[in-house]
Parts: structure tokens; sequence; C-alpha cells
């Protein structure tokens, strides 16, 4: 066994869901913290920055500090100054990802970028698609920052990142470069926020299709916990397993040290 854990967990579906705290999360993350047990909170979600959704969370309960919050935005920012270092871009999406590039020293414009970057906002423009669309066809390389197609609200489903971008793909025939979950590079790059080793880390999701395959992925040891979308034959569904199957968060208050006993 480890001799410590390191967590990488999802946001929405573990410790929060409809913007109300999962019973026993904030049990958790309060047991993590004064154990002094590094952790990451993920999210496909780029509309927000770290400061923002350490603001959201305490309002439910949850106190999460902005430094072990990990976004699809930073990720990327994070992967495009490894490509590209300097560069340029024209951005679709809203503070957490534009504050995210311009911290690596990117330049946001609609003149010759080097990318086109989609992100997720709640008011798409058309006039910004098309856009995107034409600096694609003139060369531009197209980012994404998660494949996920719809995001919830309390009206319904909306359309989101996945959405738009097969829009553009389809106007294109252009590819995008996701780079959230399933993506195991997102995984990587937290690893590499947290100084920590995919050997003694894990990864707690409610979704086999994105938080548990990008975890294998990425060689991490995984949670699937039943307090989001996946029921507890969900994990049948799939060519792959988690290491374990939860009924919740609170399940692991009290062995945060220990999550796989013999």
């Amino acid at each position: 066994m480890a001799e410590q854990w390191n967590y990488l967990m999802d946001m929405d579906g573990v410790l929060v869901h409809e913007e109300h705290p999962i019973p026993g999360s904030g049990e958790f993350v309060a047991e993590l913290t004064a154990n002094g047990i590094p952790f990451l909170v993920l999210t496909n979600n780029s509309i927000y920055t770290p400061r923002d959704l350490r603001a959201r969370l305490s309002r439910t309960g949850l106190e999460v500090p902005e430094s072990a919050i990990w976004t699809s935005a930073l990720a990327t920012a994070r992967f495009l100054d490894s490509q590209r270092p300097g560069g340029s871009a024209f951005v679709i999406g809203e503070a957490g990802l534009t504050t995210a590039l311009h911290e690596v020293g990117y330049v946001l414009t609609d003149r010759d970028p080097d990318y086109v970057v989609l992100g997720e906002t709640r008011t798409y423009s058309f006039t910004a698609i098309t856009k995107a669309i034409r600096l694609v066809e003139e060369g531009a390389k197209f980012i994404a920052t998660n494949p996920d197609a719809t995001g919830p609200s309390r009206e319904g489903s909306l359309p989101a990142t996945g959405s738009i971008a097969a829009l553009i793909e389809r106007a294109t025939g252009r590819e995008p470069y996701y780079v959230g979950k399933p993506n195991p590079l997102m995984m990587r790059s937290a690893l590499r926020a947290l100084g920590a080793h995919s050997e003694n880390t894990l990864m707690i999701g409610d979704r086999m299709d994105t938080d548990v395959r990008a975890g294998l992925e990425a060689g991490l040891r995984t949670i699937l916990v039943l307090t989001g979308i996946s029921a507890d034959s969900t994990a049948e569904l799939y060519p792959y397993r988690p290491t374990r199957v939860l009924k919740s968060i609170a399940d692991l208050v009290g062995n945060s040290g220990d999550p796989f006993p013999a």
C-alpha cells in the first residue's frame, strides 16, 4: 500500500449536485485538509476561474482552497504554453478561460491567431462561431477545452463545448483537440500541479466515460460514486472497470488514508 494517497476528485456529482453539497462531501474535504492529504478538485467546466469556483463552493458549505481547484481552462492554458509559448488565440468562452490564457502570456485576438480556442459559455454567439469557422479555415489550429456535449441547467440541458465544437468541425472539416477529460492530459497536468505521481493517486468521479476512463488512461486507481449520473449497473456497460464503486464520497470519510482496504 502507498504511504500516502493523493486525491483527484470531480466536482459535479461527487462533491456537489445542482449547487447543493452531497452529504459527506464537506466532512471528506475537511478530513483531507486536517490530515495534510494533497488533493485537487477537477472540473471540465471552463466558465469560472478557481477563485470563482472556491466562492461558489464556499456558499454551499464546502471550503476548498483556490489552489486546490483545477479546471479544463487551466489545463488548456498549460497545454498551449507548452506547445507555443507566448502565442495568440481567438477565444470563445468566459473569464475562466480568458484569465487562464492571459496568465500564461497569451494574446487574445481575432486577427491571424495561432489557435481558435473553444470553451464553455452560456451565451454562444453565432457571430463568434462564424468567426471561429473562418479562422480555422484560414489555418488557425482548433482546440476545445472539453468534449462535453451538454451541460445542466434548472430548465434542462444546455448545448456545451462538445456540441459547438461539432458544429465548427462539420463546417471546416477540422477536428478539434480536446484537452479536458477523458483526455489523460488533463490528469497528467493535474498531477504536475499537485506534485504527485500516478502510483499513489486516485481519481474519484461519477462518470465512467470521462472520470474513470481518464483516470485509468493516466495510470491512476479509480473510484466511481453513484451520486451523479451513474447507477449500480453503469460500470457493467463499459469494457473497463473502476477500482472501486461506492454509493457516495461519504463512504470514504474516516478512510481517506486507506481507500482500498484489503
